[in-house]
């Protein structure tokens, strides 16, 4: 627990036998409550390899989508009672030691989102990340900040905290099954005047840490592009 909050750790899962071991082990036990995977219909024994290591796993039958996964997560760990959760890929690309940095503020009740950053203190590309994700990331930013009219320096973070008010409160289950799922998240959030703040977290970019190609980023770019500009539109309408 965090400052009396039940702390659920959920770990949306594709391919990640190699890396969750690692991942997992980083994860600081005592202030976590419990750690919830959910597998995408793996095919290197993801689920598996949870299980080993005494994680509660669930598995999809078929793979679902990104977004999917998540929403399984969200279901799971407010069932499980939890008052924070946060969303860890297990691709070993950010640090589960900052778990509590992350998850302080939103047990505390000063945010209700909570962000790991790559692009605070220079930690992406430092730790490898490829310039044009880089280049397109800080570019997105940007249009979105404008849009949405916050100051992030990251909207595409695979680590994040939500807390349950915010999961409550967001119409999460009818959003994307894709990529798209986590700026739904970030756009309705800032609609609903939930406080949202972030953190630097280094990245480390290795062979096993997981990637969209090229095509499936600029796709994911055209769609948050396309969200970002209909909040701003409606917005302006009222």
């Amino acid at each position: 627990m965090i400052a009396g909050r039940k702390i659920v750790v959920v770990m949306p899962a594709y391919n990640a036998a190699r890396t969750l071991e690692r991942t997992y082990g980083e994860v600081p036990k005592d202030a976590v409550d419990a750690v919830i995977l959910t597998d995408d219909a793996s095919s290197d024994g993801t689920a598996a390899m949870a299980e080993r290591l005494g994680i509660m796993t669930l598995r999809h039958d078929r793979n679902a989508g990104y977004g999917a996964n998540q929403k399984t997560c969200y279901r799971a760990a407010l069932g499980a009672g939890a008052d924070v959760v946060v969303m860890l890929h297990p691709d070993y690309q950010y640090s589960p030691k900052l778990i509590p940095a992350l998850a302080g503020p939103v047990a505390s009740g000063e945010r209700d989102v909570m962000l790991g950053s790559r692009m605070r203190d220079g930690g992406a590309l430092a730790g490898g990340m490829p310039f044009y994700k880089y280049a397109g990331n800080r570019l997105l930013t940007a249009f979105q900040n404008r849009c949405l009219g916050l100051a992030l320096t990251e909207y595409h973070t695979g680590f994040r905290a939500y807390s349950r008010r915010a999961l409550e409160a967001v119409p999460w289950q009818g959003f994307s099954d894709g990529f798209l799922f986590d700026n739904e998240m970030l756009v309705a959030a800032a609609g609903l005047g939930l406080p949202i703040g972030e953190i630097a977290c280094p990245a480390r970019y290795e062979r096993d840490s997981s990637s969209i190609g090229f095509a499936r980023s600029a796709d994911y770019g055209l769609g948050v592009l396309r969200l970002s500009w209909a909040h701003r539109r409606k917005k302006e309408k009222h």
